[in-house]
């Protein structure tokens, strides 16, 4: 078996085997002991409760992909200048790296219902919850990359006469692209966190929304469906950003064995 087929089956194959037992047993021991569906509903009623909402799923998933890519776009706006500023500047890492945690370190469900007040209702609010909780990997993994690149590379960077600009273009952001595309992995998929946790604070649209009506009113087949399109969601932004870092830097993909 060649290199490119071992990997198809490790990489596709194996999870999709995994997943689809998975579902299997999950269904027959819902239909076996006759699991309740208020509790935990069969894959198969999941699936038909998310077909029959397929079109109003549509606007709701279009809302939280806004407000979450809204918020993973702002979070690398305003995150990497300031890794840049933290690296560059001793004296403004020593004063701002510590709010930079101390803002991390409050829960963001808490921070939802005062943005929700400030702002109101709409979108915006939801958006600022998902960049505050995207916003700390970006920084640091962009930082800590920044602060890593080689002192030899440096180095030889001012023997060759290298403005700072030019040092930081061609030898520390290359250096702090992988550290970047690790921090963007996490944070994609914590936007969506963000944007559904704004969801539950006050909204009417998203899928947030879909799954905190729905279990207002006990219908645990929507709110099941509605968490599969947000894994979904999440997987495919994930495999976008993943994607996104094999074209920027090539050198990082795995050899392909002869």
């Amino acid at each position: 078996m060649s290199s490119l087929a071992r990997r198809a089956v490790g990489d596709y194959l194996i999870p999709a085997a995994t997943l689809i037992g998975a579902l299997l047993a999950w269904e027959a021991v819902s239909r076996v002991f006759r699991v309740p569906t208020l509790r935990m509903p069969a894959p198969s009623s999941i699936l038909s409760e998310g077909w029959e909402w397929r079109y109003r799923f549509i606007g709701h998933s279009w809302v939280t992909l806004y407000e979450t890519l809204g918020g993973f776009a702002l979070s690398i706006a305003i995150g990497v200048p300031l890794a840049v500023l933290i690296v560059y500047s001793p004296v403004l890492r020593s004063a701002v790296y510590p709010l930079i945690v101390l803002a991390q370190s409050i829960p963001k469900i808490a921070v939802a219902p005062v943005l929700l007040l400030v702002l109101g209702y709409g979108e915006i609010p939801k958006v600022i919850v998902a960049f505050l909780v995207a916003f700390f990997p970006i920084v640091v993994d962009t930082a800590t990359g920044l602060a890593s690149t080689p002192p030899e590379l440096l180095d030889l960077s001012r023997s060759y006469r290298a403005s700072p600009f030019k040092t930081f273009v061609k030898v520390r952001m290359p250096m702090a692209l992988p550290f970047f595309f690790a921090g963007a992995k996490v944070a994609i998929t914590l936007s969506v966190i963000g944007a559904v946790v704004g969801e539950f604070v006050g909204s009417d649209k998203g899928l947030g929304y879909v799954i905190l009506s729905s279990t207002s009113y006990w219908k645990t087949e929507l709110a099941f469906s509605a968490m599969i399109l947000l894994s979904i969601m999440a997987i495919l932004l994930f495999g976008a950003v993943s994607l996104a870092e094999r074209v920027l830097c090539p050198w990082l993909a795995p050899e392909e064995a002869e």
